[in-house]
């Protein structure tokens, strides 16, 4: 396991989980990920991901929602946990994802390779 990969475990841990309304994919979109967190997700192909983009959705949302939601990128994560991405629907965890710990993930997101999902 590299260093980053750890480091992306260790930041999934930090930032808390909440209930989404069922069906809800009002913040789903097109993301980039790193090189590490793409291995983590299922290969779509090629047609499949324009076949998203070209209805402004990520290749990983399905009609139920997200389909790889135990495994989705830390950008994904924060969406309704802190108030720079607040959840549209006004959900989100009793304490949000302290501010060292967003700070924490977009300092990953700009050090890393990023490409979108």
């Amino acid at each position: 396991m590299s260093c980053t990969d750890r480091r992306i475990d260790q930041l999934r841990q930090r930032i808390p989980r909440f209930d989404c309304v069922p069906g809800c994919h009002d913040c789903c979109g097109p993301v980039t990920a790193s090189s590490e967190e793409m291995a983590r997700l299922p290969v779509r192909s090629d047609a499949d991901h324009d076949a998203a983009l070209a209805e402004f959705n990520c290749v990983h949302l399905g009609p139920q929602g997200c389909q790889v939601y135990d495994q989705r990128p830390l950008i994904c994560r924060l969406f309704g946990t802190t108030a720079s991405l607040p959840c549209p629907r006004g959900r989100g965890p009793e304490t949000p994802t302290e501010a060292h710990v967003e700070r924490q993930v977009h300092r990953l997101i700009a050090t890393t390779r990023q490409v979108l999902v």
